[in-house]
């Protein structure tokens, strides 16, 4: 498991640059995101023209060159703010991530100047969140072009982003579990097929899509054939986990701030005192801050792993989204608990944060699938075996 991360922290110019784009447009639209289903198209396209969407590109191709440290730190900060659009950035990061290490130049250049989103479309009706068992066909047509057919069930920024890391069966049967695609969205016989209206990140444009005779160039093929899980492994997969544990953290913090400005700033007037003034109130506030920092050194742990190729960064890498998207689903609980009625009204913004969080614990692989990867290679078990590969 290969993956680029900085040794230092967070850049102080990306945070300044990250911070006035959350002032300007990111943190006033994202009640209305949330509230019309709507794609967060401003703030994308104001980090884009900052150049926040190419932190994570080659400076050889005109990217920031930063890691997945840095990286992650911009994600946590959006999802303070606005989970739809975090969601939308992390998506974009993870599919730079295999197109960084297999795309063309073209591309990668797109991506590193801010002209151009990306984003993965891995899960699929047939196989739901088993993303390494596709049933999308890839077959080889007379003339030497592609044809890829499949109904994707959920894509990230679908009708939206400008390509698609797409995933299928091999052309050649046999040379491994799947294989991964380049497509472009203007690419005919491919389409959008659905809605979505749910109960969190209704603005991370999480519709299904299809391909039906959807025709991509031979070269569109990133790794080799049948290559593809490996490639998802290595370059996918430990900046989509990690980087949704630091989305976890950013809800998770923004609900312990919320919160403790709440019981802070409420008293009771018959009495004078402040939600506050309770120990047990107190209390509880706190456990829920001791529960979001332990998933910081968690997560700052797991990144350490990475830089200095520690022996355990595969283990730490697929127990910190199993760890987040427990712990957000817990914080955001509390936090609504600990500020009762208030927290059901919507300019509190506890409930778009519950909300938000619950997607954390089924989005692939869930946390059930990652619990149980913990388990094989805690016993020196293959990740996948001929049953579930």
């Amino acid at each position: 498991m290969t993956a680029t991360v900085d040794n230092a922290h967070p850049n102080t110019a990306v945070a300044s640059t990250l911070g006035t784009v959350i002032d300007d447009v990111i943190r006033p639209q994202a009640t209305i995101v949330d509230r019309e289903g709507a794609f967060p198209r401003s703030g994308v396209d104001a980090l884009a023209a900052a150049g926040l969407l190419g932190l994570a590109s080659s400076t050889e191709v005109g990217g920031g060159g930063h890691g997945m440290r840095v990286v992650a730190e911009v994600v946590e900060r959006l999802a303070t703010e606005c989970g739809s659009t975090a969601m939308v950035v992390l998506m974009h990061y993870a599919a730079t991530a295999v197109i960084e290490a297999h795309g063309p130049r073209e591309v990668r250049a797109a991506i590193a100047t801010g002209g151009h989103l990306a984003t993965l479309a891995f899960s699929e009706y047939g196989s739901r969140s088993h993303f390494w068992s596709p049933t999308g066909t890839a077959r080889t047509t007379d003339d030497g072009t592609i044809r890829l057919d499949a109904r994707k069930s959920w894509v990230t920024s679908a009708g939206e982003a400008n390509s698609y890391v797409w995933s299928s069966l091999p052309v050649a049967p046999g040379t491994g579990p799947m294989t991964l695609w380049l497509v472009t969205a203007d690419s005919p016989g491919l389409t959008v097929t659905g809605d979505f209206d749910g109960l969190g990140l209704r603005g991370n444009g999480s519709r299904p899509m299809t391909a039906e005779g959807l025709r991509v160039p031979s070269p569109a093929m990133l790794a080799a054939d049948g290559a593809g899980l490996d490639a998802a492994l290595g370059a996918v997969l430990p900046w989509f986990l990690v980087l949704n544990a630091a989305f976890c953290l950013g809800l998770a913090d923004s609900a312990v701030a919320e919160a403790g400005r709440h019981l802070t700033a409420t008293t009771l007037t018959h009495t004078g005192a402040a939600l506050r003034d309770a120990p047990v109130t107190r209390r509880d506030l706190a456990r829920l801050m001791i529960r979001t920092d332990a998933l910081r050194a968690f997560l700052g742990d797991t990144l350490s792993a990475l830089e200095t190729g520690r022996d355990d960064a595969m283990l730490r890498v697929l127990q910190v989204k199993a760890l987040a998207g427990e712990t957000v689903a817990d914080v955001t609980d509390g936090a609504m608990q600990l500020c009762g009625g208030s927290a059901f009204r919507r300019e509190l913004g506890l409930e778009r944060r519950f909300r938000d969080a619950r997607a954390a614990r089924v989005m692939a692989p869930t946390t059930d699938a990652l619990l149980d990867f913990v388990g094989r290679v805690a016993t020196g078990l293959p990740l996948f075996d001929g049953a579930n590969r």
